[in-house]
């Protein structure tokens, strides 16, 4: 049996209930290390299995193997929700034609956590779209901010930057500036719901400049209906009467 859990931001008070009962019925948790040892730290019992960035092809095929063969309940585990970019739909490509018996356990997304840190940015449609081009090219990945600046979306942006695209997220901005006012309220949070979290708001060429995005970092850029108020993003639903 394979459990693919999300986990959440990593804390246990993130956990859904579910994904926390499932982590104690499996015998092995296995994932990117940096997640392994966040959960460690409620689970110490657990057996684990820890590997680096960019093994999730080798992670789904020892699970299978750990499940199918030793017979054991396996937890592979991604922060956030599994199902957003994350390993379920990769484990579900994996164990094709093998009969074998997977769950997928949803979790909070980085998407939800970081909205609930910077106020109400997504209470009007949103898309969520990663700026890593590891595996999406640029192009496409322009054409997916351009078409949703065309819908006037609220974006979540994941993956902004990192060592190796430290100027992703600044061209990103450049195209979202040509469709949006350079004042559109934005914010970012890193860590979210971890030590050292961080959280900003401001505006959008404040944020294209502002050199703080990284991989740790989840950036939600609002739309024409976004606003500020006492410190909060806050995207409008438009109801016709005013709450105050």
């Amino acid at each position: 049996m394979i459990y693919i859990i999300g986990i959440g931001p990593g804390d246990k008070d993130g956990l859904t209930i579910e994904a926390l009962d499932a982590l104690k019925e499996c015998e092995i948790i296995s994932g990117y290390e940096k997640y392994v040892e966040l959960v460690k730290k409620f689970l110490p019992e657990k057996f684990f299995l820890a590997y680096p960035m960019r093994s999730e092809i080798e992670r789904c095929r020892h699970a299978l193997k750990i499940s199918q063969k030793d017979g054991k309940k396996i937890a592979l585990i991604s922060s956030g929700d599994a199902g957003v970019y994350g390993m379920a739909g990769l484990m579900l490509e994996a164990a094709k034609g093998t009969g074998e018996d997977i769950k997928i356990i949803p979790g909070v997304t980085a998407a939800n956590s970081a909205a609930s840190i910077l106020g109400a940015p997504l209470m009007n449609d949103y898309v969520t779209i990663s700026l890593s081009d590891l595996l999406t090219s640029w192009e496409l990945i322009e054409k997916r901010l351009t078409a949703a600046c065309e819908g006037d979306f609220v974006i979540c942006l994941y993956n902004p930057a990192s060592r190796h695209r430290t100027e992703n997220f600044k061209r990103a901005c450049e195209i979202l500036l040509r469709y949006k006012s350079p004042e559109t309220p934005c914010g970012y949070v890193r860590n979210i719901k971890r030590e050292g979290q961080e959280a900003e708001i401001m505006t959008l060429e404040e944020i294209k400049d502002c050199g703080k995005i990284d991989m740790l970092c989840t950036v939600i850029i609002g739309n024409s209906q976004t606003y500020i108020l006492d410190g909060k993003l806050i995207t409008s639903r438009g109801y016709k009467e005013n709450i105050v």
